[in-house]
């Protein structure tokens, strides 16, 4: 295997970095397959044994590569996908390998942490780019972020978005939700830097709706005050708290929202908002970080979270969205992320490596 992508991270199924490793293992080999005899091979965890479409480039962590790491023999580039993650071969010992990091984020800085928390987070990421040869950022301000609060030396920077997942067919099944009512829709871990107690403010002027809030319920604390809010503004009826849900789920849920709702502080790319687009469906998000650069004119924005602010943010973009039949514009927005153009991408990247 001449190129090998660490797949460690996909031992957390429900992660945007399962699918990340995912996508792009699929689509950098397909495409080498139709234009070169590379292959990619991908480092993975023994449950995921079986999930690539090529199931023989698959090396299975083994207890023993603590000590003996046969798989990097052949090897000319380590793909890390992970700006805190690990970095398997020791360029002491293996010269010859060539080493690209994909930083997905430096959300550290705009989450609000504290400054100590901030410096170790950035120390672990600059080890990693020190040992790389070059970098993969995911959107611009990711890339703006590490040429402003790292030491890149001479090395490459590239920028490659991410791609869009394919979806499942939609459905719900016997444990699913199902709403009562049209309902906004929003999917990502639950904790403060997601900002989903803010959309709150839009029940209590639009009864007619639900909030449906889909992904790991990430911070007790959080969750519990997001609840006592609801219930302080009589709106707790209309707020669910789904956790987790399958792949045809969240396509249901895509599918038949009223509006999807991503007001997020701190975002590398923002997928779940290309998911959204890719429906049609009118997509209210944050102005910070990288979504606008995601979104672009398609989108509508919070400038601020004040409640009548964002009251009436969505009026207005929900009229404009019905009177411009807005649909087609946000699908061939999301078309612009695919993992076809990303994979071509990063193969030309790992070309100028060997």
């Amino acid at each position: 295997m001449k190129i090998i992508l660490d797949c460690d991270l996909m031992r957390y199924p429900n992660s945007g970095l399962y699918y990340y490793c995912l996508n792009l293992g699929n689509s950098v080999q397909k495409a080498f397959e139709e234009t070169s005899d590379i292959k990619m091979g991908y480092y993975i965890p023994t449950p995921e044994t079986n999930v690539f479409a090529r199931k023989e480039n698959s090396i299975i962590e083994r207890k023993y590569h603590k000590f003996l790491k046969p798989f990097l023999w052949n090897c000319r580039i380590w793909h890390a996908p992970f700006q805190s993650g690990r970095m398997i071969p020791d360029k002491r010992k293996n010269r010859n390998i060539k080493i690209l990091l994909t930083v997905h984020d430096l959300n550290s800085l705009h989450e609000g942490r504290s400054i100590e928390e901030q410096r170790k987070s950035l120390m672990n990421t600059q080890r990693l780019i020190d040992d790389s040869d070059a970098i993969v950022c995911i959107s611009e301000f990711t890339r703006n972020d590490v040429l402003k609060n790292c030491n890149v030396g001479q090395k490459p920077v590239y920028v490659i978005y991410n791609g869009a997942n394919d979806f499942k067919a939609p459905a719900l099944n016997a444990s699913s939700y199902h709403p009562r009512r049209p309902f906004l829709f929003g999917i990502g871990y639950v904790n403060q830097k997601k900002n989903y107690h803010v959309l709150l403010a839009l029940l209590k002027v639009q009864e007619d709706l639900e909030l449906l809030i889909a992904g790991r319920l990430d911070e007790p604390d959080y969750i519990l005050d997001m609840q006592l809010s609801a219930k302080k503004w009589g709106v707790e009826e209309r707020l669910r708290l789904l956790g987790p849900i399958t792949e045809n789920e969240k396509s249901w849920y895509m599918s038949n929202c009223h509006a999807f709702m991503h007001p997020s502080k701190a975002e590398g790319f923002g997928l779940p908002v290309v998911e959204a687009m890719s429906f049609g469906k009118p997509v209210f998000i944050s102005q910070l970080t990288s979504l606008p650069e995601i979104g672009g004119d398609a989108a509508f924005y919070f400038s601020s979270f004040e409640e009548s602010h964002m009251q009436l943010t969505f009026h207005e973009g929900m009229q404009r969205y019905t009177r411009e039949d807005m649909s087609a514009v946000l699908k061939s927005r999301s078309r612009e992320f695919s993992w076809k153009i990303s994979a071509s991408k990063y193969i030309n990247v790992y070309k100028s490596l060997f």
